[in-house]
């Protein structure tokens, strides 16, 4: 039986959209099936030589879906590029075989840039899943992407910019938009200049000609849907519960050491001294610990546990295990959903950056999240494991937050769909 996937009518419409573009963007809403539209533009775009950039642990997923959704309707090799044999022989065979033959190479953001025979590559196909990471303009493999010689891009995002148009420009430069980064903050962003310290900062106040850009957009091939617009999914219901704070908070708000279990804290940097109270926030309070056993012993359903540090997954797991129930761990080294998808009591442990993109887990309606990430990009793909195509029931999500904390601010970003940066939390927290 054939495993080519029936293309829903919204993604036809996207492709339809498109035809005839060598330059698109997918932004989907998560769950909407970008990387079905993806890969089916890239056979429409018919080159020899294609290459798909994703988060390594999306790598997997991004191989079994290619090999799936061709399926023998074309003639294809599929390279996993992380792998030195394979590598080598993708370059080799990108410059050596017989036309008729498609190559697709699967590599992750982490290495592309470190891989020099990448940029001898012509006119080929690039894919880049999650187009957000290459936003910051100065990153190498930003960079590195952008030297490149593609002659097709197709870029993939659920969330591009999370609200943001300055983050934009990385993304449209690839599309083909030859617009200087100045030129294109000057036409559609507002600032004002922050001295913190010894430098300014730019502080984005709001943004400026906003239907010319995004005519200008849609010009270059940009596709923005989202799930309400195109499906009727369950309810969402999100409840805060909040406990109390604990007088280490405090101390170290104002003396920016405490000990605390028999650990020293130290924040002496303002990055440091914001780590130290999201950390005073999370293993180191016990009522929020009593929380979140409280709402997994008030359910036997599957519960998914949102995180961020492996400190605090090794604490939650301590204090779980004893429930008795299938433990699922997905992180920078483990990515096992089986027994949460099987077991209908079962808890997944996911780390934002592992796990917060990618995963089908609509079996599952109730998230806690432990703590908060401070990305509004990745607070809002994590609720979209789960409210997703397949999902029929209402949604649960669960906010443990200390009260009188910086979590409540980071909540309030969040709700604005917008991130915490380390220069809110200087203006805030550090006086000169």
């Amino acid at each position: 039986m054939s495993k080519v996937k029936k293309l829903y009518p919204h993604q036809e419409k996207a492709l339809e959209l498109t035809k005839g573009k060598n330059r698109v963007a997918y932004y989907l809403d998560m769950g909407l099936g970008k990387t079905l539209v993806g890969i089916e533009k890239m056979l429409e775009l018919g080159a020899k030589n294609n290459l798909i950039v994703c988060q390594k642990s999306m790598i997997k997923m991004w191989i079994e879906e290619v090999a799936n959704q061709i399926d023998g309707r074309e003639e294809c090799i599929i390279y996993d590029l992380t792998k030195p044999k394979q590598y080598e022989l993708f370059i080799h065979q990108s410059k050596h075989i017989e036309s008729g033959v498609k190559l697709i190479g699967v590599i992750n953001y982490d290495i592309v840039y470190r891989r020099k025979e990448l940029f001898e590559l012509e006119r080929f196909t690039l894919i880049l899943d999650e187009s957000s990471m290459i936003q910051n303009d100065n990153t190498k493999r930003t960079k590195a992407i952008q030297r490149m010689d593609a002659g097709r891009v197709i870029l993939l995002s659920g969330t591009p910019v999370a609200g943001a148009y300055e983050k934009l420009y990385s993304q449209v430069k690839l599309l083909g938009w030859n617009i200087s980064k100045t030129k294109f903050w000057d036409e559609f962003v507002k600032w004002v200049e922050l001295p913190i310290g010894q430098i300014h900062i730019k502080k984005v106040t709001g943004y400026k000609n906003i239907p010319k850009l995004k005519s200008k957009l849609s010009e270059l091939g940009c596709i923005f849907m989202k799930t309400d617009e195109v499906f009727e999914l369950p309810q969402q219901v999100i409840t805060d519960i909040k406990v109390k704070n604990i007088p280490a908070y405090k101390t170290m708000l104002k003396d920016s050491l405490v000990t605390i279990n028999g650990d020293e804290l130290l924040g002496n940097t303002p990055i440091t001294k914001m780590l130290r109270l999201r950390q005073l926030c999370g293993i180191y309070n016990e009522a929020k610990t009593k929380a979140l056993l409280d709402l997994l012993n008030s359910t036997e359903d599957r519960v998914i546990i949102f995180y961020n540090f492996t400190s605090e997954l090794n604490h939650i797991l301590e204090h779980i295990k004893p429930l008795d129930r299938p433990i699922s761990i997905v992180n920078g080294e483990s990515k096992d959903t089986t027994q949460f998808e099987y077991c209908r009591n079962g808890i997944a442990l996911i780390q934002y950056q592992a796990g917060s993109r990618g995963l089908n887990l609509q079996m599952c309606n109730k998230i806690i999240y432990y703590t908060l990430p401070l990305s509004t990009e990745l607070y809002e793909q994590s609720k979209k494991r789960t409210h997703r195509i397949g999902q029929s029931q209402t949604c649960f999500y669960y906010n443990l937050l200390v009260e009188n904390s910086i979590e409540l601010e980071i909540l309030e970003r969040l709700k604005e769909k917008k991130d915490y940066t380390d220069s809110l939390f200087i203006q805030r927290y550090i006086k000169e």
